[in-house]
C-alpha cells in the first residue's frame, strides 16, 4: 500500500491561510522591530537592567489578569473583529510609542504604552490562534504551525537586525515605532480581507464562572497538553536570554547597537532553518522524545552563550537555542489546537497564552533581577542549568509526555 506523499506546501494552497499568514507575519515583523527599539532606548536612558525586565512584566501583567474573558470573548464573538480591532490597538499604541520617543517623553509614559499593548495582545493571541483551525482543514494543520513558526522566525531575523541598522544610523527609535505602526494597519487590511464563513457554536448558557475557567479545567485534565506547554514556559522563564541581550551587546561583547541587532536575530535565524527543515520533513513519530532533548538542547546551548565571550560563538549558540526552541514550538502549538474542541479554542488559547506571555514577558522581568542581583552571565548560566533540571523533574512526574507519539494522529 503506497503512503501518501508529504506536501510541504499544503497550507499555504488555502487562500484564507495566505491572508492570515502574511497578515500575522507583518504583525510579528513590527514587533519584532519595537522590541530591540524599547530596549535599546531604555537601556540608552537609564543604563538599568531591571528597567529592561520591567518591559516585559508591564506587559504580562494584562495578559494574566484578562486570561479569563479574553477567552470567553474569543469562543463568543467573532474572532476576525476582534483582531481586527485589537490591531488597531496595537498601531496606536505603536503610535504613542514614537510620539514618546521623539518628545522623550517620561519612562512612566512608555510603560504605559506598553501596558496598554499588553492588553491589547491578551485578547488579540487566543482569538488570533483559534481562528486558525477555521481557515484551513485539521489534517493540514500541523503544516501550517510550521510555516507559523518559520514566518515568525523570518520576521524574528529581519526586524532586530533592520532595527539594529536603523537605530545604528538614526541614533534614533521614534521612525521605528512608526514603521511598526503602519505594518500593523497593512495587516488590518488583511484582516478584513478574509471572508468570514464560520461560525463557532456554542450551547447558549449565560456567562459563569464555569465557562469562564473552563479552559483552565481542559489543560489541567489534559495532562500531555498540560506537560508540553508548562515544560515550554520554564524552560524559556529559566533559560531565556532576550532582555539582557543589550547589556550583552554594549557591556561584554562590545558590539553596538548592530551587533545588538544580530544577537536578537541569531535564535530566530536558527529557529527558521529549524522550522524549514520540519515542514519538508514528515511529521514527527517520537513527537515526545523530540521535546525533552529539544529543550535539554536549549539549556546546554544557553549556559554555553553566557559563558562566551566572543561574538561568534554568542552569535551561533543563540542561532542553536532557536533552533532547539522551535522543535517544542511546533509541537506545543499543534497539540493544543489539534486535541481542542473548536468550542474551547479561544479559552483553551488563552491559557496557552499565559504560558507564552509568563515564559517571554516574566521570563525578561527574571533575567533583569536575577543580572542586577548576580550579574549577566551568572543570570543566563544559573537560568540554563534550571531548565535542564526543569526537564529532568518533568520527565519523572509526567511520563505521559516522554510516551507522546505522532503528531498526526494526535
Amino acid at each position: 500500500m503506497s503512503q501518501q506523499l508529504h506536501d510541504p506546501y499544503a497550507a499555504w494552497r488555502y487562500r484564507n491561510y495566505r491572508l492570515f499568514a502574511i497578515a500575522r507575519n507583518l504583525l510579528l515583523f513590527g514587533t519584532q522591530m519595537q522590541s530591540v527599539a524599547i530596549g535599546w532606548e531604555l537601556y540608552e536612558r537609564t543604563g538599568s537592567a531591571l528597567i529592561l525586565g520591567g518591559v516585559g512584566l508591564v506587559q504580562v501583567i494584562p495578559v494574566i489578569l484578562l486570561i479569563l474573558p479574553a477567552g470567553h470573548i474569543a469562543d463568543r464573538w467573532n474572532r476576525q473583529r476582534t483582531v481586527f480591532f485589537t490591531d488597531l490597538m496595537l498601531a496606536l499604541c505603536s503610535f504613542g510609542l514614537a510620539i514618546l520617543s521623539y518628545s522623550h517623553g517620561s519612562i512612566f509614559l512608555f510603560f504605559t504604552c506598553l501596558f496598554l499593548g499588553g492588553v491589547a495582545k491578551a485578547f488579540n493571541n487566543p482569538a488570533s490562534n483559534a481562528l486558525l483551525p477555521q481557515l484551513i482543514p485539521l489534517e493540514v494543520f500541523s503544516n501550517a504551525a510550521t510555516w507559523n513558526s518559520s514566518g515568525f522566525q523570518l520576521a524574528a531575523v529581519l526586524g532586530p537586525a533592520l532595527s539594529g541598522a536603523l537605530i545604528a544610523l538614526q541614533k534614533s527609535a521614534t521612525r521605528i515605532y512608526i514603521i511598526d505602526g503602519a505594518l500593523i494597519m497593512i495587516c488590518m487590511g488583511l484582516i478584513a480581507a478574509i471572508p468570514y464563513s464560520k461560525t463557532v457554536r456554542l450551547s447558549p448558557q449565560t456567562p459563569s464562572f464555569k465557562t469562564l475557567v473552563a479552559g483552565m479545567h481542559f489543560v489541567w485534565h489534559n495532562k500531555v497538553i498540560f506537560a508540553a506547554i508548562a515544560l515550554d514556559m520554564f524552560a524559556v522563564l529559566l533559560g531565556g536570554a532576550t532582555a539582557l541581550l543589550p547589556v550583552f551587546a554594549k557591556d561584554i561583547l562590545q558590539v553596538g547597537p548592530t551587533g545588538l541587532g544580530w544577537l536578537r536575530a541569531a535564535p530566530a535565524v536558527g529557529a527558521l532553518l529549524m522550522a524549514v527543515s520540519l515542514a519538508h520533513l514528515p511529521p514527527m513519530k517520537r513527537a515526545g522524545i523530540a521535546l525533552l532533548w529539544s529543550v535539554v538542547g536549549f539549556g546546554a546551548v544557553m549556559i554555553v552563550f553566557g559563558l562566551s565571550r566572543s561574538f561568534w560563538l554568542s552569535l551561533l549558540m543563540l542561532a542553536l537555542s532557536g533552533a532547539f526552541d522551535n522543535i517544542s514550538v511546533v509541537i506545543r502549538h499543534t497539540l493544543v489546537q489539534l486535541r481542542t474542541p473548536d468550542e474551547l479554542r479561544g479559552r483553551v488559547s488563552a491559557v496557552n497564552s499565559v504560558f507564552i506571555s509568563t515564559s517571554n514577558e516574566l521570563g525578561s522581568f527574571e533575567s533583569g533581577l536575577a543580572a542586577a542581583l548576580f550579574g549577566p552571565t551568572l543570570a543566563v548560566v544559573g537560568g540554563g542549568i534550571g531548565t535542564i533540571i526543569v526537564v529532568l523533574i518533568m520527565t519523572l512526574l509526567l511520563p505521559e509526555l516522554r510516551r507522546l507519539g505522532a503528531l498526526h494522529s494526535v
